[in-house]
């Protein structure tokens, strides 16, 4: 046996959350995805999907999964994490990193898998499904997000002058004048202009904003422009996703969810979600009948607020129960 097979023999031992396989995957356009897997091999297949876009897998990711009963992938989408190239948005839309999923799926040879994601990695994972269903087992998700603009608009423009009006006053504040009339639509551009001095305290703008709104008891409530902390790569990301509607049509995750039919899913929800609030994932409920939501109380949007984690794991154990029956 080779010395480095030994070492991850090694290292799994130590940490069963260890990954059993990392690596560097190409998948066309000059991207290389981070691809690793966790848990053991023949264990229950299923795939982990990060938020943003943009965000990265973290090593905690791991630990949503017991690894006795998966086998869990993990990747970074393109152009984020430990992709490369690092922030690279030419070639990576949806339909991209849908592909990039159908060639992980086979890479590790599996014929069905179970498909996680919260935030933007719902969005992922139900658009996936809807285009893959015969190749899901089941759905876990967490903050049901659709990637439409109304979401987006709704976020920025309406919950968050409402709950936090100095935030607001902040936000507004780093456009000029003219342009805070169409706020949302100015940032995006501010944020993908190549100029350091236009894109940097709209990417710190956004990002600190989002980052207040995820939490549901935020330990700040007004921007401070005058870190000099590295910049956020998420809000790159997001701005060339969301001013391109996703790379979907209109209401498009809904209007197909009828394509989810058959498919188990669970839906973890945060109660005082102010950027996925629960009206979404009961609208999504309505339409796919095998989706149970549970609701956090006390939570919000991310999945470090008290009780989600621990909701999101037991959903994910209650999933593989279901479909293993």
């Amino acid at each position: 046996m080779a010395p480095d097979a030994d070492a991850g023999k090694a290292s799994r031992r130590a940490d069963p959350f260890a990954p059993l396989t990392s690596e560097q995957i190409a998948v066309g356009d000059g991207h290389d995805i981070y691809v690793e897997s966790v848990g053991r091999a023949g264990g229950i297949p299923a795939v982990y999907l990060h938020g943003g876009p943009g965000s990265g897998c973290q090593p905690d990711h791991r630990r949503l999964f017991d690894p006795e009963r998966f086998h869990a992938v993990l990747f970074d989408q393109r152009g984020a994490g430990r992709s490369r190239p690092k922030g690279g948005r030419d070639a990576n839309t949806l339909q991209h990193l849908i592909a990039d999923m159908e060639m992980i799926r086979e890479k590790f040879g599996f014929e069905r898998w179970m498909v996680v994601g919260g935030s933007w990695g719902a969005t992922l994972a139900l658009a996936y499904a809807e285009a893959h269903p015969d190749r899901v087992s089941g759905i876990v998700l967490r903050a049901t997000f659709l990637g439409t603009m109304r979401e987006i608009e709704n976020g920025f423009l309406d919950v968050l002058p409402r709950f936090f009006p100095g935030l607001y006053d902040d936000f507004l504040g780093v456009l000029p004048e003219a342009e805070r009339a169409q706020p949302i639509g100015a940032y995006f551009r501010r944020i993908l202009d190549s100029d350091p001095a236009v894109h940097g305290p709209a990417a710190r703008a956004w990002g600190q904003t989002e980052g207040i709104l995820s939490e549901h008891v935020p330990s700040r409530s007004r921007l401070d422009l005058s870190s000099s902390r590295a910049l956020p790569a998420t809000p790159f990301m997001e701005a060339h996703y969301f001013a391109n509607d996703s790379f979907m049509q209109p209401d498009q995750l809904m209007r197909e969810a009828g394509k989810l039919a058959g498919i188990p899913g669970i839906v973890v929800q945060g109660r005082y979600d102010l950027l996925c609030p629960p009206a979404t994932s009961y609208a999504l409920g309505a339409v796919w009948r095998e989706a149970e939501i549970r609701i956090v109380e006390g939570a919000g949007h991310t999945l470090y607020d008290p009780g989600v984690r621990d909701a999101v794991m037991k959903s994910i154990a209650d999933m593989a129960s279901k479909i293993t029956r």
